[in-house]
């Protein structure tokens, strides 16, 4: 069994692409790969042939890719399971099933605890880097009148959504990721002001959560919420 001292968290990464000179850009303070966000150490794996594009639209296809990544990290010393994008939730099922350690690869996860933390008819604010794509199957909310609570808002066209999806990704513009959720959540909020928790399903968006905590003052959860509890449930 891993030790307290030695548990590691592995974090499955997309692809990134070859940056000029080589060198990735140092993750941005708050982000998931950043070595400060957490008081435990974190491994990496990137999984084969996973871009921003075709993890968010769902190819089925990368499955295997996400389950051998998995398996790496497992190998080399994971304690639990994570991602750095919301949408691979897709892939929770069948990573969960490969590996013999927890699996958070979404925020997402988190939803159905959050409706039950919000009374009715208090509301959750879902952020996600593409509404589009954030189809029914992915939020696991099969109650109707649970479902009426949740609200969906993207930063699609964004500045950072095209960033993304550019090969390679530039360093993550963080006023630009702030300008853009304040703006989303400002729209939502609007429409529905019974808001009362914020959900990040982006692993972009932990890079400004502080910062929306402040302006928003919402509770606001995100993939890095989720992985502090998780290994803190590992003995």
């Amino acid at each position: 069994m891993t030790s307290r001292t030695t548990r590691s968290l592995g974090i499955l990464t997309l692809e990134r692409g070859v940056p000029p000179g080589g060198k990735p850009p140092t993750p941005a303070p708050g982000s998931i790969l950043n070595p400060s966000s957490f008081e435990f150490p974190a491994i990496q794996e990137i999984v084969a042939g996973a871009w921003v594009e075709n993890v968010v639209s769902g190819d089925p296809a990368l499955e295997p890719a996400y389950i051998a990544a998995a398996n790496r990290l497992v190998e080399r010393g994971a304690a639990a399971i994570s991602s750095t994008c919301g949408f691979s939730i897709r892939h929770q099922s069948a990573v969960a099933a490969a590996v013999k350690v927890p699996v958070v690869m979404s925020s997402l996860i988190l939803l159905p605890a959050l409706l039950r933390q919000v009374p009715a008819p208090g509301k959750i604010a879902v952020l996600t880097y593409d509404s589009k794509h954030l189809s029914e199957d992915l939020l696991g909310v099969a109650d109707p009148a649970e479902r009426a609570r949740v609200v969906i808002g993207g930063i699609e066209g964004g500045k950072y959504w095209h960033d993304e999806l550019k090969r390679p990704a530039p360093p993550m513009d963080i006023k630009a990721i702030e300008s853009d959720v304040a703006d989303c959540i400002a729209r939502l909020r609007g429409a529905h002001p019974e808001i009362a928790v914020i959900l990040f399903e982006c692993a972009g968006f932990p890079t400004v959560a502080s910062a929306i905590r402040r302006t928003a003052n919402l509770p606001v959860y995100d993939i890095t919420d989720l992985c502090r509890m998780t290994m803190a449930s590992i003995a």
